[in-house]
């Protein structure tokens, strides 16, 4: 519509709220009402003393303070801080009650809560509530898709099913072609028997046709010729008795049939903490680049690498098989050497939150802090190995270790030096985890997700904070990655994406926080990649075993 619209225009026109009719000049700021010219002067003739007449464009902008219960012809100018921020008005403050109290004016304080309350407005409509529509509109998906992912599930069930129907038309078509092989033998048994039987009577018949003709005649030279075959004939051939073959059918154990059939995992409620950084800029979702491009390669001249950890400065400490933890900066330059306790090589490395460098000695049985170039002890188990350590969001420790005899793996999280969960069996009291010393490395995701690289097993176990049991990745089939997925080191980046390294087929797997497969990393060169980090800019640290190299991988755009 054009502007000139007077209809239109008169929308934007606010009019007095006495006569209705007459555009507004002024406001009272006590009665908030809209006043023209003339019935500014009606609205303050019944002699009231609490009208403020302001300009309509000044409207709302006298502050109006609350009576003083104790002078009742006052108002309010202050706060006593020492009396529970009660409202006083200035004889308040002089009375013998109030001596010595500290006041603050009441317009500081409402200036300062209108101020707070323009960030809770701006917090609640920027960022709060779309987070809270964001939660209802995943979960509104998450209902509109629910019949259709059941539906997919009870398909695969069906296809399983039929697949079963054919092997099972298979094997009874297989038996039915040996049925009928073994009823040919049958057969032919039988038959060559009846046919020596008939042959035998057919001797006999010629015999007793030749009896017959001797009787007749009187020719003596045949009777004299005559030589019995009863001797012969009496020789009955055993009786042939051929049993037909059985068919046993075996009884169907229906568990183990269904246990054969398949499997129907648990349904898994993964519970994520979602903290909204008030006050700060809202973090961009990140996508994976195209193709994954190598920043840079530092020489650690390490012969086995195996551990990197990344400080928030760009620097990054690494271990391999030598008494000796190295930090190296962005340029590869070595910036420090830090020995270990036990003069021997420390198994994993991390860094806590606060920067100071972590490592574990199997042999000793520790984890080690070292702050201010000063090494202290943290944890010494009892009948239990360290194997390897990550720091999680709040600051406690996850450790991977197994028992001295080699057959129980569990993962412990500290809190400090003292214990507060243990992660070892799923809801069936079956193992998680791998039941040997073998290699295990451990990362937490961002939504507390724990995350153990069990080599032995060729795994990757997934628990949630509570250790339940989410999801297990063992590997995506690819024709150029074929050898057995044997996953060592594991991190994730700040999408809750999980990357792994493959050390058999030299690559990173990269998944999402649900265990989808998303891409291999294998562009770089990457040769026996082992230990991995992720650093807060999301470029991925990787460890060549052999090559003694860390490489900076930049994946995300």
């Amino acid at each position: 519509r054009s502007t000139m619209d007077p209809r239109h225009s008169a929308q934007d026109v606010h009019r007095c709220d006495l006569c209705e009719t007459a555009i507004v000049h002024s406001y009272c700021d006590f009665c908030h009402v809209n006043l023209c010219i003339p019935c500014t002067g009606k609205h303050i003739s019944d002699g009231y003393d609490k009208h403020k007449i302001v300009p309509f464009e000044e409207r709302r902008s006298t502050l109006i303070n609350p009576k003083c219960e104790t002078h009742q012809q006052k108002n309010c100018e202050f706060q006593c801080k020492d009396c529970n921020n009660i409202f006083v008005c200035s004889s308040c403050t002089a009375s013998e009650q109030h001596r010595g109290h500290i006041f603050e004016d009441v317009s500081n304080v409402y200036k300062t809560k209108r101020e707070n309350i323009e960030k809770d407005t701006e917090e609640l409509v920027s960022l709060i509530s779309p987070t809270y529509e964001e939660i209802a509109r995943d979960l509104e998906n998450q209902l509109a898709n629910l019949d259709g992912g059941y539906e997919k599930l009870t398909s695969a069930m069906s296809k399983q099913g039929e697949q079963y129907h054919r092997e099972i038309d298979v094997v009874i078509n297989k038996m039915k072609t040996e049925i009928s092989e073994i009823k040919v033998k049958h057969r032919d048994i039988l038959q060559k028997h009846l046919d020596e039987i008939k042959q035998i009577q057919s001797l006999i018949k010629q015999t007793l046709l030749t009896i017959k003709e001797i009787k007749k005649s009187t020719e003596v030279s045949p009777t004299i010729e005559y030589s019995s075959k009863i001797r012969e004939f009496s020789k009955i051939p055993p009786k042939v008795q051929v049993s037909l073959p059985t068919f046993i059918p075996k009884p169907i154990d229906h568990e183990k049939l269904y246990s054969l059939f398949g499997q129907i995992t648990p349904l898994s409620t993964a519970t994520e903490e979602k903290n909204l950084s008030l006050n700060q800029p809202k973090t961009s979702v990140r996508e994976l680049l195209d193709e994954p491009e190598l920043v840079t390669t530092i020489q650690t001249r390490y012969k086995y690498l195996r551990s990197v950890a990344c400080l928030n400065d760009g620097s990054i400490w690494t271990s391999g098989e030598i008494n000796a933890i190295k930090c190296f900066n962005s340029k590869g330059l070595l910036l420090q050497t830090i020995k270990t306790k036990s003069g021997i090589f420390p198994n994993y490395i991390d860094v806590d939150i606060d920067g100071d460098l972590l490592y574990i000695s199997a042999i000793t049985k520790t984890v080690c802090k070292v702050k201010n170039g000063q090494t202290e002890e943290l944890i010494r188990l009892q009948g239990w190995k360290p194997g390897n350590l990550c720091v999680t969001s709040t600051g406690d420790l996850l450790v991977t270790m197994f028992s001295d005899d080699k057959t129980q793996s569990k993962v412990v999280r500290y809190s400090g030096s003292t214990e507060k969960q243990t992660i070892q069996f799923d809801d069936e009291a079956k193992p998680l985890y791998s039941v040997n010393a073998k290699l295990k490395c451990i990362t937490e995701n961002r939504n507390h997700d724990i995350c153990v690289a069990d080599w032995v097993a060729g795994a990757v176990v997934v628990v949630n904070q509570d250790g339940k049991l989410r999801w297990r990745y063992t590997g995506h089939p690819s024709v150029t990655k074929n050898k057995p997925f044997k996953p060592c080191g594991i991190t994730t980046d700040s999408q809750s994406r999980i990357l792994i390294a493959d050390n058999n087929n030299h690559c990173i797997h990269n998944l999402d926080q649900n265990g989808q497969f998303l891409r291999y990393i294998d562009n770089c060169d990457l040769e026996d990649p082992w230990g991995i980090c992720v650093d807060n800019n999301d470029n991925l640290f990787v460890c060549e075993y052999y090559k003694g190299n860390v490489k900076k991988v930049k994946f995300l755009k």
